[in-house]
């Protein structure tokens, strides 16, 4: 157990943040919803309503998807695109690890890679391909979330609902992806450009405390 836990530590932290923070968020999240259908003039519903509810479909997936578009575009843009001095770059002056073609007669190596052939082709972009169909589906279900929180909102005042192929278009749901994508897009830029000039001892995402601010590369 010890060996599991040291080998596994950062994914599992990162796991148990997720569902602690995913609680809090249902938590709080049916209190606030509850509260909003009593100013209303309606009724509370209870959790396992709220579960399926637009609102917590909307709120817990809108997030998800940006995560992972900024996670999928960081990883296709730092293919090519690169930043002198950062740790989050490539060397700008000699090739790297990440760059050589993969062999089939590596100890270990998985199985797609010896296989080769179109598997190998494919295996060579999963994780660009897995993290974009992940943000495809987060979109998708954040559309729906939001769908269906705006026509539950438009019940309760007794207005006409929104369709699909109207709501794809209303300011509201672009609303909540753009507020979501340009924080992510400001959290990327400040570790590629912070990452320059700041260390930070022990971690893998910094350079060695004494490498020079204009070394690229972890």
């Amino acid at each position: 157990m010890k060996n599991f836990l040291r080998n596994n530590g950062l994914g599992i932290s990162f796991l148990l943040l997720f569902i602690g923070t995913l609680i809090g968020q249902i938590i709080f999240g049916f209190e606030e919803h509850n509260k909003e259908l009593i100013e209303d003039g309606s009724t509370a519903i209870k959790l396992s309503a709220y579960l399926i509810s637009g609102h917590f479909i909307q709120s817990t997936f809108e997030n998800w998807e940006s995560e992972f578009l900024q996670m999928a575009l960081f990883v296709l843009l730092t293919i090519f695109l690169m930043q002198r001095g950062s740790s989050e770059s490539k060397d700008l002056d000699k090739e790297e690890e990440v760059d050589r073609e993969p062999s089939p007669t590596r100890k270990d190596a998985p199985w797609p890679v010896k296989k080769g052939g179109w598997i190998l082709e494919i295996y060579k972009h999963s994780l660009t391909i897995v993290l974009f169909l992940l943000f495809i589906l987060s979109f998708f279900a954040h559309f729906y979330g939001s769908l269906k929180d705006e026509n539950e909102q438009l019940s309760l005042k007794g207005l006409p609902l929104e369709s699909a192929s109207d709501y794809i278009g209303d300011s509201r749901f672009w609303f909540e992806s753009f507020q979501n994508w340009q924080s992510e897009f400001l959290s990327v830029f400040a570790i590629v450009m912070l990452s320059i000039y700041f260390r930070q001892i022990g971690s893998s995402q910094s350079k060695p405390v004494d490498a020079p601010h204009m070394e690229t590369g972890e």
